[in-house]
């Protein structure tokens, strides 16, 4: 490393740089560095981190896929505006709610998730196996075991949001699995951050399942509409605590 440090593993480097990556990543979304803004160079930057070239380097590489820098030859790297990050990239969610998100932003994945899901879940009913039926119903059982805000929980509440997009049988739809249960999780994680909520959300799965299973199509657009406006309206109560 620039310190004199050493590097023991190719592993070693992965965790640095995605290290690097998540720290510069976070002081972007949070204002820290803002749009325009130019980096220190890579020699300053490395030394000053006390980590080697390689690993600024490739760290840099993973913000400039997420959109949120630019390098250019001679001009150096610079913060884009939000409008170019990809601020449905798994990892970008995960450090957005490492803090304190914005509650705009958080509102723009439910309308997102509100154009999505009620259609999905419409299709589902049309198209859905067996198979697909009985995965559902094993991730209710496991939302019930477990409970929304303990981790199992939260997996199985993204297994079941994504056994839905995977019976829509639509490609497209079903790209967007990764970016939809991230969101998933961490908008629970967030509301449950510093206690339970009031209302059980498990019925709302419940009657989104019993509507697809019936290949009930209305009905399943209409209770996965209900299970988001009602998601949301937990994350108002979330937002408004304080400190939220």
């Amino acid at each position: 490393m620039g310190s004199g440090r050493k590097i023991g593993s190719e592993e070693g480097v992965l965790r640095i740089h995605q290290t690097i990556a998540r720290d510069l990543g976070t002081a972007i979304l949070t204002g820290k560095h803002k749009p325009g803004e130019l980096f220190e160079g890579e020699i300053e930057a490395s030394e000053r981190l006390g980590v080697s070239r390689t690993a600024y380097r490739e760290a840099v590489r993973i913000l400039i896929a997420k959109g949120m820098l630019e390098s250019r030859p001679k001009a150096g790297t610079r913060v884009l505006p939000r409008s170019r990050w990809n601020v449905l990239d798994p990892e970008m969610l995960a450090w957005m709610f490492a803090g304190e998100p914005d509650a705009n932003f958080i509102r723009d994945l439910f309308e997102l998730r509100g154009v999505i899901e009620p259609a999905a879940a419409e299709f589902a009913a049309r198209r859905r196996t067996d198979d697909q039926i009985a995965t559902m119903e094993t991730a209710l059982a496991e939302m019930g075991r477990f409970g929304l805000s303990t981790p199992d929980g939260r997996a199985a509440d993204q297994r079941f949001h994504h056994a839905i997009l995977a019976a829509t049988h639509n490609d497209a739809l079903e790209a967007l699995a990764s970016s939809v249960g991230a969101a998933v999780s961490w908008t629970t994680t967030f509301k449950h951050r510093k206690k339970l909520l009031p209302r059980d959300p498990l019925p709302d799965h419940r009657a989104v399942f019993q509507a697809i299973a019936a290949r009930d199509t209305a009905a399943a657009r209409a209770t996965m509409a209900e299970l988001l406006r009602l998601a949301l309206a937990d994350m108002d109560i979330a937002l408004a605590e304080p400190g939220g």
